[in-house]
């Protein structure tokens, strides 16, 4: 996600707070706000897929999913 939708995510939300925010404003919000918890949890899963974990015995084991 860019920065500039992160800025408007910010706008968006001092809108809300300081005088509200239209439907159309508040359907882009919902859209944006989706998006950024997309990307959050992608990245998170990501960098989950490439940790490891040490065992007392010195061997690596990948750290797997949920099953």
């Amino acid at each position: 996600m860019d920065q500039e939708k992160i800025d408007r995510i910010n706008e968006l939300a001092r809108k809300s707070k300081a005088e509200g925010l239209t439907e159309v404003e508040k359907a882009e919000q919902t859209a944006l706000r989706n998006e950024y918890r997309a990307s959050v949890t992608g990245n998170l899963r990501a960098q989950l897929e490439n940790t490891y974990i040490m065992t007392p015995d010195g061997k690596k084991r990948k750290v797997g999913g949920k099953k």
